[in-house]
């Protein structure tokens, strides 16, 4: 440990660049998670029975898992993460946007991939 103003900086840096990836992988994983659920929900109304079968979705969140985490988790910090204002302590991990773009693409795929089902 030193007093080095750049270590601060850097350490701050870093930080940012943590949360943002993290905020990203939920989002990521949420969306995928809400459309398999979409899917096997709209199969078990409609009586057509489920698309994706237990082994279908194990395999799914497996890759998605694995791929999205260091995908996201490799991602470096931009210097122009220090010129935001923090997040504060009420903040939401998932705040109203995120949900909003979740939800706008977890229904997109859940259609295309019923569209796609049934066709």
């Amino acid at each position: 440990m030193d007093d080095n103003f750049s270590s601060i900086v850097k350490s701050v840096l870093w930080g940012r660049s943590v949360y943002d990836n993290i905020r990203r992988f939920l989002q990521f994983q949420l969306t995928v998670n809400v459309c398999a659920l979409v899917l096997c929900l709209m199969g078990a109304i409609t009586g057509f029975g489920t698309p994706l079968r237990p082994i279908h979705l194990l395999w799914v969140n497996l890759i998605m898992d694995t791929l999205a985490a260091l995908a996201l988790a490799t991602e470096l910090p931009t210097p122009d993460m220090l010129d935001r204002k923090p997040y504060g302590r009420g903040d939401l991990l998932i705040n109203g946007h995120m949900w909003r773009n979740l939800l706008i693409q977890a229904v997109y795929q859940a259609s295309a991939l019923l569209w796609y089902s049934l066709v």
